[in-house]
């Protein structure tokens, strides 16, 4: 008997095959249609060229924050780093690069890296020369955090490329404020300025490994969300693979040394662990170890620490050596400072005690950063600051400052009070001009909003009550909004523009 082959399984095994495709189909009609159609490239691309251009206001600013970055890098002040993150221009040439790269435009594409060109070399060379000027020469702890890069930097300049790509695509250019703050691309350039004054070549390298992974990654992510809305290429399809090749390359080239980077600090990580362990044993449980201090740097490897032990130990430093070099599998020297003591409570308590002074010691640095950070802002000495350590209330009155109005007030106090969440911090404004307020409508608008806001922080800082002149209905609008804020608010005359001034001006 002859038997026939049913062709219902080769078509069985053909149909997963051809779901997958349709869903694939369509999956890129409904990206296309809800999605890449929803987006004007042209505006994109305009408002992309107008800010990679390069103008004295680009220059000007970068040489701004490189000024502010490595003077907050010198001072080890997280708030001073922060703001020149948010002043630093050099996000807008890097945006146009991947851009640029994306829709094939090479004129565009050199405009960018002229402009990424310039702005780099005048922030490596101020810092350069301020540091070189300066009789602070010290690597801080914010320095040292910009000479180590590792791959999980790549991840971050990763995530954020892609945060401040999409904002810029669908028009949500907020965002990039905190994409500048975590990619953080001035801090790394001074700390290369900061590498090049000191002779400090490993300092060097590694901030300049970090600013170029940052870089070059946002360029390419960029391009890379470009292309997935639509952003064409004028290029052939030997020439968009080649470049996808070569991308990938570039991700491969700096994904590899950074991977190793993230390899030792996880050595040294584990390492902390085997010597605090190690020490601790060496002692046993009646007494109490101090943080282990130790120089992954140094050849052999140093550690330092105190314990507090109800009996002394001379041969503790010599066994522990010997146990970590072979578990390490390198050279370790200790230096152990041991404290005698009566009993194993006593061993806690002193241990307390040195850890409460270290705790105090810290508290008393900080409120010194506090004060000297308040000092600058207000253009006033550190005398003039007020602490209030009970009540956790920091106020300064600040100096008239060329050029500075209540909003440059205003934004300094919103900036110190985010880096001390647990504190009241009051900058007093000089007495300025109030804004002036203009809307149409029943409601005031965002900027209308913003602006009767600023009017109430500077009444209520300086105790002074607000006059609320123009039409009665929206006078009495803005001095019940006024009013809401906590600040003394009457109306003024009627009719006219609306406007605000101090109540109790002189005539």
């Amino acid at each position: 008997m002859n038997s026939t082959t049913s062709p219902e399984p080769a078509s069985a095994d053909r149909q997963p095959h051809w779901s997958f495709l349709r869903v694939w189909v369509s999956l890129r009609r409904w990206w296309a249609g809800a999605m890449v159609n929803t987006v004007e490239q042209d505006a994109v691309i305009a408002r992309r060229r107008e800010e990679c251009a390069l103008s004295s206001r680009y220059l000007f600013m970068t040489a701004m924050s490189a000024g502010i970055a490595v003077l907050g890098l010198l001072l080890s002040s997280p708030a001073v780093v922060i703001g020149a993150m948010l002043l630093s221009p050099l996000m807008d040439p890097i945006m146009g690069l991947g851009f640029a790269l994306a829709i094939g435009d090479y004129r565009w594409m050199r405009q960018s890296a002229k402009s990424l060109a310039w702005g780099t070399a005048i922030a490596v060379g101020l810092c350069a020369t301020i540091v070189f000027l300066s009789p602070l020469q010290d690597i801080t702890s914010e320095i040292a955090a910009r000479t180590r890069p590792n791959l999980f930097d790549l991840l971050i300049a990763l995530f954020s490329a892609l945060a401040g790509a999409y904002a810029m695509i669908r028009g949500r250019e907020g965002t990039i404020v905190g994409v500048a703050i975590a990619t953080a691309l001035m801090p790394p350039l001074a700390v290369v300025g900061f590498g090049l004054a000191t002779f400090n070549w490993t300092v060097f390298s590694g901030a300049l490994l970090l600013y170029v992974t940052n870089f070059v990654t946002i360029a390419l992510t960029v391009w890379a969300m470009a292309r997935l809305y639509g952003f064409s290429a004028m290029q052939t399809g030997k020439q968009t693979r080649w470049q996808n090749f070569a991308i990938v390359v570039v991700f491969v080239a700096l994904a590899v040394p950074l991977a190793f980077s993230l390899r030792q600090f996880a050595w040294e990580a584990s390492a902390a662990r085997q010597v605090k362990s190690e020490l601790a044993a060496q002692f046993g449980s009646a007494s109490r170890l101090s943080q282990p201090e130790i120089e992954f740097d140094t050849e052999p490897l140093r550690v330092s620490a105190f314990v507090w032990t109800t009996s002394i130990k001379a041969d503790a430093e010599t066994r522990a050596e010997d146990n970590l070099a072979r578990a390490l599998g390198t050279p370790v020297d200790i230096q152990l400072k041991q404290f005698l003591v009566r009993d194993e409570q006593s061993a806690e308590e002193a241990q307390l005690a040195s850890a409460k002074a270290a705790e105090e010691q810290a508290a008393l640095d900080r409120l010194n950063e506090l004060s000297a950070r308040l000092s600058i802002a207000a253009g006033v000495s550190e005398d003039d600051v007020l602490l209030d350590r009970q009540r956790r209330r920091a106020l300064v009155r600040a100096q008239s400052l060329p050029g500075a109005t209540l909003s440059t007030y205003a934004a300094l106090e919103r900036r110190i009070a985010a880096t001390e969440p647990d504190w009241r911090i009051e900058l007093v404004p000089p007495t300025a001009t109030l804004p002036q307020i203009a809307y149409e409508g029943e409601e005031p608008d965002d900027a209308a909003r913003e602006a009767i806001a600023l009017a109430g922080w500077a009444a209520q800082r300086l105790g002074r009550p607000v006059a609320v002149s123009g039409p009665a209905e929206q006078a009495a609008a803005v001095r019940d909004m006024l009013a809401g804020q906590g600040a003394q608010a009457s109306i003024g005359e009627d009719g006219g523009e609306l406007r605000l001034t101090w109540a109790d001006a002189e005539s």
